[in-house]
């Protein structure tokens, strides 16, 4: 390794995302790593191609994998079989392997919003007016249906979760570097997901977030917690995203993001100097 690592950042600068702007945050974000670090940014699809050029591959706001699930496998197994560095390691129990781990969560008796994957877990699921039917490799509510109640025993079983639609107060996110909380934002209307606003959490919802961070067991990168705020005024998880979260940076103050980016970069280094692998 180099004096200064160098590091593959991998993200899709141009991806029309609604409501948040990558390139904006990944120039921030690289212009401040680059104090510590040599680093070239590449589209997720050249990222294969290139990686071993470089001491890790950084996967940041690269859009949903969905979109080129091929290439991204091989990214994947190209990684593993070469010991490419990958931050976030590729060993994440969440979203990174798709959203299977929603019903195994519910099952475990999480406070998830209730998810079943198979028709004779039914009984699982509370009543509801409607449920949502989404793919398991699904993002940014591609996919997503609603449905009532007698043709749930209908469906296609095997690539699909169903969830009751949760009547909610707001969604609130919690942005975690490695196993260390950052800072929490909530979007107020439930209508509009990324109109984002600061939010002090109390220390009953960081106890509840901090579940979900030492369940996933990843010893480094960056990971946003996505919860509701139910009427009865408890938190159920929505998501658990350990691939490429977006983190809203520009929403937050200074002096948040000086502390993010100083923690960010302590976690590469660590992650280095570890000799961390996928």
């Amino acid at each position: 390794m180099s004096a200064r690592p160098s590091l593959l950042y991998v993200t899709d600068l141009a991806y029309p995302a609604r409501g948040r702007r990558y390139g904006d945050e990944d120039v921030f974000l690289t212009a401040r790593l680059r104090a510590d670090f040599d680093i070239a940014l590449c589209h997720p699809l050249d990222a294969a191609a290139l990686m071993d050029r470089f001491d890790a591959v950084v996967v940041r706001n690269s859009g949903p994998v969905l979109h080129y699930q091929r290439e991204y496998d091989a990214f994947r197994d190209r990684a593993r079989q070469d010991g490419i560095r990958v931050y976030n390691p590729l060993n994440g129990r969440a979203d990174m392997a798709g959203k299977g781990y929603l019903p195994e969560l519910t099952a475990a008796g999480y406070p998830v919003i209730p998810t079943i994957d198979r028709p004779q877990h039914l009984d699982r699921l509370p009543e509801s007016d409607q449920y949502a039917v989404k793919p398991k490799v699904g993002a940014d509510s591609i996919g997503l249906t609603f449905v009532a109640r007698d043709r749930l025993a209908d469906l296609a079983y095997g690539d699909i979760l169903v969830q009751p639609r949760v009547d909610i107060r707001y969604e609130v996110s919690f942005y975690y570097v490695d196993d260390a909380f950052q800072y929490a934002l909530h979007a107020p209307d439930p209508g509009r997901r990324w109109v984002l606003e600061p939010y002090e959490p109390s220390a009953d919802d960081l106890v509840f977030a901090r579940r979900f961070i030492d369940w996933n067991t990843l010893g480094h990168g960056i990971q946003r917690v996505d919860a509701c705020r139910t009427r009865e005024g408890g938190l159920l998880l929505v998501e658990l995203e350990d691939l490429n979260p977006y983190l809203s940076l520009d929403l937050v103050t200074d002096r948040t993001r000086d502390a993010f980016v100083t923690r960010m970069t302590a976690s590469l280094h660590d992650f280095l100097a570890a000799g961390s692998r996928t």
